[in-house]
């Protein structure tokens, strides 16, 4: 019998797992929330830019170093029979790091300075950086924006790069390496200064056949091929091949074989698919958290706008995987139950039950089109189809009566009137969408809110039993990598995570939905194209 160790770095919290190759059974599981949160709103006592997140590379560290130590000792396994490691990361999360290894926050000087930091995939403070790399590459937008969906995402790792060279050049002359946060766990576990093409190609204008766009980079800022020549480039390592072993000295900290080799990083969302056994072309899957990842595998490479970008082998060999998204997807519906009136929250204690609970319990009596509201669900910014990450949320249709349970439902429709819009634009650039998955914690406890993606979809969701699916897939990558395996498609068969249930389109809901997403879509185009400005104007004045 053998072992694999799935390690799943999400926004908030690290999770160790330990999952048995043979059935994908987890036998030992370790979670921690980082010490140090998301460091937003201020750092270290100083006020920093609203549109600032980030967090403290040491929290990622003390998730592997307590909870790989904590799995083992739990499961009294032979460490001989742990065969492997695989790790996920929220992408693009980005690392500045010296000679050793060391993140640029560690060193005194730079104990106040939040560029110094890390910068969490949903840090907006490289928006000006993004629009001047976006209007350069307009020059030539098919080669160099095609298959990045003709628009640049302020979450991306270039832009990141370009705002600490402007805004923090103190930081970047004693950097020696950026990298994504995810390579550099694997860096600091094999002791080997690698990327993975996942992260790369997703997120860093990077192509396995034609490398780095330097050419794009000359043209946006004289210093920046430079930077990344020297800082970010280094020896690829593909998914499904392993790094290498673990470093002596972390197999002795961690208490592991110094056989147990180790998978590059792939982006959290994308190792969801592995988990779940997504693993053909025509299905959709949604993975659901704070945001929303949706991904596609697909035999060719079409140049679809609005997405985030598509990399041949980032998830599965010899296929195509697309990614597009939605910045705020839990923390919207977070953000609504935190306004909840005295009189709701004083409901939910005395009944024992949580403030969603009670919410969604009200909001599933109502029925599609009741409330007469209908909302833009931008308050993190729009990433596909519109890439903006100015755009403001909104809701039209309130009055005096309106109820708070009516605004949570209209939310939880934007969201999957957006997923709606994303769905579309896949299927209008050649890409079928047959089958529709979703995956996380939200769907697994929320069926109101599947029901309402079936029928605005007007597509069969397919819930998987597993908030876990990214450690699940992290943990087949470290399989394979440890050759317990002889390929993906055995790993997954093995491994994946088991259906839940499944939710059917009701026809009559369905009808309706699709007249409230004509509303939604009307709205989408006008805020998010016509009028984009005025909130742009208004958010000027801050």
């Amino acid at each position: 019998m053998t072992y694999s160790i799935g390690i799943d770095f999400g926004t908030g919290s690290g999770r160790v797992f330990l999952v048995n190759t043979e059935n994908g059974a987890i036998v030992a599981q370790y979670i921690k929330n980082y010490t140090h949160g998301t460091i937003e709103g201020s750092l270290n006592g100083r006020k920093i830019p609203q549109n600032f997140s980030l967090q403290n590379a040491n929290d990622y560290l003390e998730v592997i170093e307590l909870g790989v130590p904590a799995i083992l000792a739990e499961s009294q396994v032979d460490v001989e029979e742990v065969v492997g490691m695989g790790i996920d990361f929220t992408s693009s999360t980005v690392i500045f790091v010296d000679e050793n290894m060391e993140p640029m926050h560690n060193k005194p000087h730079f104990h106040d300075n939040p560029h110094a930091y890390v910068k969490l995939w949903k840090h907006h403070g490289a928006q000006e950086e993004a629009d001047a790399l976006l209007n350069t590459a307009l020059e030539e937008k098919n080669r160099w924006l095609g298959y990045y969906g003709f628009n640049v995402s302020s979450e991306w790792m270039i832009p990141k790069i370009m705002e600490v060279h402007h805004k923090a050049p103190e930081v970047m002359a004693e950097t020696a390496y950026i990298m994504e946060a995810g390579d550099w766990i694997v860096n600091r576990l094999t002791d080997k200064n690698v990327r993975s093409n996942c992260g790369l190609g997703f997120k860093a204008f990077w192509e396995a056949s034609t490398g780095f766009h330097y050419d794009l980079f000359d043209k946006v800022n004289s210093d920046l091929s430079e930077i990344v020549r020297n800082k970010l480039d280094a020896p690829i390592v593909n998914i499904g091949e392993s790094v290498g072993q673990v470093s002596a000295t972390m197999a002795e900290q961690l208490g592991l074989s110094p056989e147990t080799q180790v998978s590059p990083f792939i982006i959290d969302a994308h190792a969801s698919l592995l988990g779940i056994g997504a693993e053909k072309d025509k299905e959709m899957t949604m993975v659901m958290g704070t945001s929303t990842c949706h991904l596609m595998l697909n035999k060719a490479q079409h140049k679809v706008p609005g997405i985030s970008g598509s990399v041949k082998g980032a998830i599965i060999p010899d296929l195509y995987a697309y990614e597009a998204g939605q910045s705020a997807v839990g923390d919207l519906f977070e953000y609504v139950a935190k306004q909840a009136p005295y009189d709701y929250v004083q409901a939910a204690k005395s009944r024992g039950i949580s403030i969603f609970d009670l919410l969604n319990e009200k909001a599933g009596k109502l029925y599609p089109g009741e409330s007469g509201l209908i909302a833009l669900d931008w308050h993190n910014g729009n990433r596909s189809v519109l890439s903006d990450s100015n755009l403001k949320g909104s809701l039209f249709g309130m009055t005096l009566q309106t109820k708070h349970e009516e605004i949570y439902r209209a939310y939880m429709e934007a969201t999957a009137f957006g997923t709606k819009m994303i769905m579309q634009q896949y299927q209008g650039w050649q890409m079928d969408v047959e089958n529709v998955f979703a995956c996380g914690g939200i769907p697994k406890k929320n069926g109101l809110l599947m029901e309402i993606y079936a029928n605005v979809l007007n597509k069969q969701v397919t819930i998987i039993d597993s908030e876990y699916a990214p450690a699940i897939g992290a943990a087949i990558l470290g399989a394979i990598c440890g050759k317990a395996h002889p390929d993906f498609n055995t790993a997954i068969a093995a491994m994946k995570e088991p259906v839940l249930y499944q939710v059917t389109p009701d026809p009559e809901q369905v009808a309706i939905y699709k007249k409230l997403f004509s509303a939604y879509k009307e709205l989408h185009d006008l805020h998010g194209y016509k009028k984009a400005r005025i909130m742009r104007n208004v958010s000027a004045l801050m």
